[in-house]
């Protein structure tokens, strides 16, 4: 196996319980596929919704699917200060005491008492990649990103272990921008 992996850069959106998507697009209603993640069974929705904070809002943020069992909203740290909010560095749905944001969607509005974060930037791998790449679960590497004229070392990189993953690793807006990472990008755990 090569050294490897493809870098992805994952824009602000929405993960929806069934609750919350029934009320934002109306009962009975489902997410619809738009294109599929390198996720397994994860998909980016064509159901988008307002998010509203204390200062300002985002419109037209995508829903992913399907539904998730707490409904969170990711955005990046620009995001969160265009929004009014000091949301924390967190990995996906450790949303407790977090902030809240208000959903605004065709049929209904939500005022999530909490869910806001940062998404801390992660591998995914598959028990058979982590032990190609000599990782743990959890384990938190550094990870070389050669791009033009931006390349960098992303440190506290935190390794998500499931045989449901597909070998990715997700970065924000933010971060994306500070490696110039458009494109197709490669990364590299440094040890």
């Amino acid at each position: 196996m090569e050294n490897k992996f493809i870098v992805e850069t994952s824009a602000h959106h929405v993960h929806l319980t069934e609750e919350h998507i029934a009320v934002l697009f109306g009962e009975g209603a489902v997410l619809h596929n738009k294109k599929d993640l390198s996720q397994p069974g994860q998909f980016a929705a064509e159901e988008q919704v307002n998010v509203v904070g204390p200062k300002g809002a985002i419109n037209k943020v995508r829903i992913l699917g399907p539904a998730r069992p707490h409904s969170q909203v990711e955005v990046s740290a620009t995001d969160a200060r265009a929004l009014g909010l000091k949301a924390p560095v967190r990995e996906s749905g450790d949303t407790d005491g977090t902030p809240g944001v208000k959903l605004v969607g065709p049929c209904g509005e939500i005022d999530l008492e909490d869910g806001v974060i940062i998404a801390k930037r992660h591998i995914h791998m598959t028990p058979a990649d982590a032990e190609a790449f000599g990782v743990t679960d959890k384990q938190v590497v550094c990870v070389k990103l050669d791009t033009p004229d931006r390349s960098l070392i992303f440190g506290d990189v935190v390794v998500r272990v499931s045989p449901k993953f597909a070998l990715a690793m997700h970065i924000d807006t933010d971060e994306c921008n500070a490696a110039n990472a458009a494109g197709e990008v490669y990364g590299t755990i440094v040890k």
